[in-house]
C-alpha cells in the first residue's frame, strides 16, 4: 500500500520537472542565449579547421620521444594537505626544492593563490613517502601513466602516429601503453611516482583562494634524472627512422643531487645525439618548470640550439626569455597573460635564438667546422585562454592554422576528460579582440566566431592564434601541456 501510494507522486514529479525545464528554456536570458550560440559557433568552426587536414590517407608519421616516465598519483591537493596535517602558512615563498613540511606549505601557497603550475623535487624521501601513503588512502585518487614523454607518446599514438618511446618502465607500465608505442629502455621493478596535487578554480586553503584550476607536482625520482634509456633509444633510433624527434622530461634533472659534472656530461651526450641526427628530421624540445639557473644554462648550450621547434606554457616562456637575456630566472609570471604580451615575448625568443644560431654557424664556418645547430622555425605557446604559434614561412612545418585549432580543442578534451566537447561545460576567457603587440598603434584583431583562428604574416614567419574553450568542469590539468603540444605537432609533421 505504501509503495502504491508513491506512484502518483513520481508521475506528477516527472511532469513538474519537465515543466521547470521548459520554463527555464522559455525564460533563458537573451544574453545567455547569445553566449551559448557564440560558443557553439566557435566550437563548430574550430572543429572544421581541425578537419581541414586529415590523416586517413597518409602513412602513419613516425615519432621518437624521450625521456623517462613515471606513475602519476593524482589527488585533490587541498584534501591531501588537510589529511596529512599540513597547515596553511602565513608566508608564501618560492623554494628551488623541498626538504620539509614548512617549505612544502610555503611553496604550495606561493603557486596556489595565482593558480600557476609548478613542479618541485623533494629531497626528503621520508616525507615524500608519507605523502604518497596519505594520497593512496584519499578518496577519489587516480593512478595514470605520467611523465612528459609517455604522455606525449600516448597522445601522438592516439592521433595516428607510430612512436618510439625512450624511458625506464615497469612491466605494469608498458602493458597499458598503445600498441603503436615501442619502448626503448630497461625494465625496472618500481617506477618513479609523481604526486599530482590538483585544485579547481576557487579552491580554498586557509586564507588562500586559487584564481584558476591547476596543479602542484612533487617528485623524488631515482631513475628519470639519469636519462638511463638514452643509449638504447639512440640505437633503436637508427632503424626506426623518425620523421620527428621530441625531447622532454629534462626538468627531472633540476635540483637533483648529481655529482659534480654528472648532469653536464649527460646533457652533452644528449646534445651529441641530437646533432648527429639527420638534418631532415624535425627536433622538438618541450620546456617545463625549471628553477635552477645552471640547468637553464646547460639547456641553452647543449639542447635548445639543436631544436627547430619549441613548446612551452605561459610560465615557461618568460622564464626562457629571462635566461636568454642573462637575467634571473622568472619563477612566477602572470598565469593569465594578454595575447599581445605573449606574442611580444615569442617574437623576442624567436629573434634571439635565431641570431645566436647565425653567429654560431658563422663561427663554425670560420673555423672550418660543420655547423651542428638549427635555426628555430616553430614556436608554440599554450596558455589557459589561447594557443599561439610562430612558424617560419617555407619551413618543414605545415598546416599551422589547423594545428593551432587542434591544439585548442585538445586543451578542452584533456582537461574535461572527454573527446566530445560540450559547450555547456566551457567558456571563452580570451578577449573579444586582441592587439598583436604591446607597441603603441598596433593592429587589433577581433575574434570572429566563424573563423576563430587568426593568422597573419610578419617578417619571415606566420603567426596563428586560437581561443581555447576553457573547461569549466575540470577532470585533470596535469599533462595538459604535453597533450596540447603533441596534438599540435601531429598535423605539422
Amino acid at each position: 500500500m505504501e509503495a502504491g501510494g508513491r506512484v502518483p507522486w513520481v508521475k506528477y514529479g516527472s511532469v513538474v520537472s519537465l515543466f521547470v525545464v521548459v520554463l527555464a528554456l522559455w525564460f533563458r536570458s537573451p544574453q545567455n542565449a547569445v553566449l551559448d550560440d557564440r560558443l557553439d559557433t566557435v566550437l563548430s568552426s574550430l572543429l572544421r579547421a581541425e578537419r581541414k587536414v586529415g590523416m586517413n590517407n597518409v602513412a602513419r608519421p613516425r615519432v621518437a620521444i624521450g625521456f623517462g616516465g613515471c606513475v602519476d598519483l593524482i589527488v585533490d591537493g587541498v584534501s591531501l594537505l588537510n589529511k596529512t596535517g599540513i597547515q596553511p602558512t602565513d608566508q608564501p615563498l618560492h623554494h628551488d626544492y623541498l626538504e620539509n613540511v614548512e617549505q612544502l606549505a610555503q611553496s604550495f601557497a606561493y603557486f596556489f593563490a595565482p593558480g600557476a603550475a609548478a613542479e618541485r623535487f623533494m629531497l626528503n624521501e621520508t616525507l615524500f613517502s608519507e605523502l604518497v601513503e596519505g594520497a593512496r588512502d584519499l578518496p577519489g585518487n587516480r593512478w595514470s601513466v605520467g611523465g612528459n614523454a609517455p604522455v606525449m607518446a600516448s597522445r601522438m599514438a592516439t592521433e595516428g602516429c607510430d612512436v618510439l618511446l625512450g624511458g625506464t618502465f615497469s612491466t605494469d607500465f608498458t602493458d597499458v601503453l598503445s600498441q603503436h608505442i615501442t619502448v626503448a629502455g630497461k625494465v625496472i621493478d618500481e617506477p618513479d611516482i609523481h604526486l599530482i596535487l590538483e585544485y579547481p578554480s576557487g579552491a580554498r586553503w586557509g586564507r588562500y583562494t586559487s584564481r584558476r584550476a591547476n596543479r602542484y607536482i612533487i617528485h623524488s625520482d631515482a631513475n628519470n634524472p639519469y636519462l638511463s634509456s638514452m643509449e638504447e633509444f639512440a640505437q633503436k633510433l637508427i632503424n626506426f627512422k623518425p620523421d620527428l624527434l621530441v625531447v622532454g622530461g629534462l626538468q627531472m634533472m633540476d635540483n637533483f643531487p648529481f655529482r659534480s659534472g654528472e648532469r653536464e656530461a649527460l646533457l652533452s651526450r644528449l646534445g651529441h645525439l641530437l646533432s648527429s641526427s639527420s638534418p631532415q628530421i624535425g627536433i622538438h624540445f618541450e620546456m617545463a618548470s625549471f628553477v635552477e639557473e645552471s640547468i637553464m644554462e646547460d639547456l641553452l648550450h647543449y639542447v635548445i640550439p639543436h631544436a627547430d621547434s619549441l613548446g612551452m606554457n605561459e610560465q615557461e616562456l618568460p622564464n626562457l626569455l629571462s635566461s636568454l637575456k642573462g637575467s634571473n630566472i622568472t619563477v612566477l609570471s602572470d598565469p593569465n597573460p594578454r595575447v599581445a604580451t605573449v606574442l611580444d615575448q615569442m617574437r623576442e625568443v624567436y629573434r634571439i635564438l635565431n641570431q645566436r644560431d647565425k653567429e654560431a654557424s658563422a663561427e663554425s664556418r670560420a673555423n672550418g667546422a660543420r655547423a651542428t645547430g638549427k635555426p628555430l622555425t616553430r614556436l608554440h605557446v599554450h596558455t589557459l585562454a589561447f594557443q599561439a604559434m610562430i612558424v617560419t614561412r617555407g619551413s618543414k612545418w605545415k598546416n599551422t592554422m589547423s594545428a593551432t585549432a587542434k591544439a585548442s580543442l585538445t586543451a578542452n578534451r584533456h582537461v574535461c576528460g572527454s573527446n566530445d566537447i560540450d559547450p555547456s561545460k566551457a567558456r571563452l576567457i580570451m578577449d573579444d579582440s586582441f592587439s598583436v603587440s604591446r607597441q603603441e598603434g598596433s593592429q587589433r584583431i577581433p575574434l570572429q566566431e566563424t573563423r576563430p583562428v587568426s593568422c597573419w604574416s610578419e617578417e619571415d614567419y606566420e603567426i596563428c592564434v586560437a581561443p581555447v574553450l576553457v573547461c569549466t568542469e575540470v577532470y585533470q590539468t596535469a599533462g595538459g601541456g604535453d597533450n596540447v603540444s603533441a596534438a599540435g605537432l601531429v598535423l605539422q609533421i
